[in-house]
């Protein structure tokens, strides 16, 4: 049986059929108006009865979009994802080769289409930017990758367009970090206990902005007992983020565990608070004790405002809020910290840098322990740590210009190497033989040496 079901301003007539083979399959047809998916619905259910339904197939690359973002990219992206794929389906795809036959499309037309977005005019882009960059030119090869792949898959073509196109090089580029001495010189100028908690937690616990924002207090244990026996924690599993809200109704509030009700009720979009992207993000992370004790002062400080301030409080039970409870966005930590910046002629780095500089440092302290800092960072590949391995310290490498000095021009061997270096050939063995099984920091070294 043909329904209608509605998603944002779109709605759409959804009814079965079997294919050639035999199978079940559903399809979507997405219509601008009601009346208008009223009017398809009576003639599914009309030439259902009578045998003459005849099913659309996917002749336009627009046509083949709508279902894979209907079949496949409701199902599998987030609520983030489905709005940006959406926002390059319609300001960059569709304009240029929605129209296009799908059995016209094959990897001279892709990489023509490609050079074409590249030379576009700054008045045609809508980019902030003002041109269409590599970068964006890889997100929308990305996607348009796994679409015809799915294209493959259902058998409307026989090999993907994508998948040997060439894409414009893209080199990103390199983030400045701050060393732990900037670090914590910014940390002591600052006057703002809420910004520099954020910055504390961003370093210690190697977190991203929209998870300490989304931290809450029952996924903290900081008791004197746990915070004695060193396994004060914290426990990241949700994030707080600015969301479309025609998005969140097509894909039916998909990972949102609360939404906070807008001050302007026409807004077209809202904050939420919701899981993490990927798996991997959900983690704990153990605390060092200075900063449990700065977080137990910080939540005195807000129970005394919470009784000051009464029914008026809004308790989300958020560590970090606004003075009556309600959710603060990144936008408001960035601009705090990029004042702190200015205001004290502190280098300049973006917040999410003080994520940087934690990996780079619990690698050095680790030794290259690449899975105990993956544990902290959240990563889903490893590869992602050793790549912002890449941030070396001046420090380390005047240390080794120091190491080289003593050790092959004055004849003397470095004090550190003095005292950890083993005298013993069979201690020396055992330790390069626990090096060599150790995959994630052989790969790291090999990684530096190429």
């Amino acid at each position: 049986m043909a329904f209608i079901k509605q998603r944002g301003k779109t709605y759409y007539v959804v009814y079965k059929y079997l294919d050639k083979e035999g199978r079940s399959r559903q399809k979507w047809e997405a219509f601008p108006s009601k009346s208008a998916a009223e009017r398809r619905l009576k003639e599914v259910d009309y030439k259902k009865a009578v045998g003459t339904l005849v099913i659309p197939e996917c002749r336009k690359l627009d046509d083949l979009l709508q279902e894979y973002v209907e079949s496949h990219g409701k199902e599998r992206w987030s609520v983030s994802t489905y709005q940006a794929n959406l926002g390059l389906i319609r300001n960059y795809i569709s304009p240029y080769i929605g129209r296009m036959n799908i059995s016209d499309i094959n990897t001279r037309v892709i990489e023509t289409y490609y050079r074409k977005l590249q030379a576009l005019p700054p008045e045609c882009t809508g980019c902030r930017c003002g041109h269409i960059t590599p970068s964006m030119i890889r997100d929308i090869h990305k996607l348009l990758k796994s679409c015809f792949k799915m294209a493959v898959k259902w058998e409307l073509l026989e090999r993907n367009p994508a998948e040997y196109a060439e894409v414009p090089k893209y080199r990103p580029k390199e983030r400045d970090i701050w060393t732990a001495e900037e670090l914590f010189h910014a940390i002591d100028v600052c006057d703002d206990d809420g910004l520099k908690l954020c910055m504390n937690l961003a370093f210690a616990c190697t977190m991203r902005i929209s998870e300490i924002l989304g931290l809450t207090w029952d996924c903290i244990d900081i008791t004197d007992e746990a915070v004695r026996e060193d396994r004060a924690y914290l426990y990241i599993n949700k994030q707080i983020q600015r969301v479309n809200r025609s998005a969140l109704e097509a894909l039916d509030d998909k990972d949102v565990i609360k939404k906070f009700v807008p001050a302007d009720e026409h807004a077209k979009s809202i904050i939420v608070l919701k899981t993490p992207k990927t798996q991997s993000s959900i983690r704990k992370v153990f605390l060092p004790k200075t900063v449990a004790g700065m977080l137990s002062e910080w939540k005195a400080k807000q129970e005394e405002l919470k009784e000051i301030l009464g029914s008026e409080y809004e308790d989300n039970n958020l560590v970090i809020c606004s003075e009556y409870g309600g959710p603060v966005e990144e936008n408001a930590i960035k601009k705090k910290f990029d004042k702190l910046i200015r205001e004290n002629g502190l280098r300049k780095v973006v917040f999410h840098s003080i994520r940087h500089t934690s990996i780079t440092y619990k690698l050095r302290l680790t030794g290259g322990d690449v899975k105990a800092v993956q544990g902290d960072s959240g990563h889903a590949q490893t590869s992602m740590v050793t790549d912002v391995y890449s941030h070396i310290l001046d420090e380390n490498r005047i240390r080794n210009a120091e190491e080289v000095e003593a050790a092959f021009y004055s004849g003397k061997a470095p004090e550190h190497q003095k005292k950890t270096i083993p005298a013993d050939t069979e201690d020396n063995m055992k330790v390069i033989a626990n090096l060599l099984q150790n995959k994630e920091l052989m790969a790291v070294i090999k990684t530096m040496m190429g």
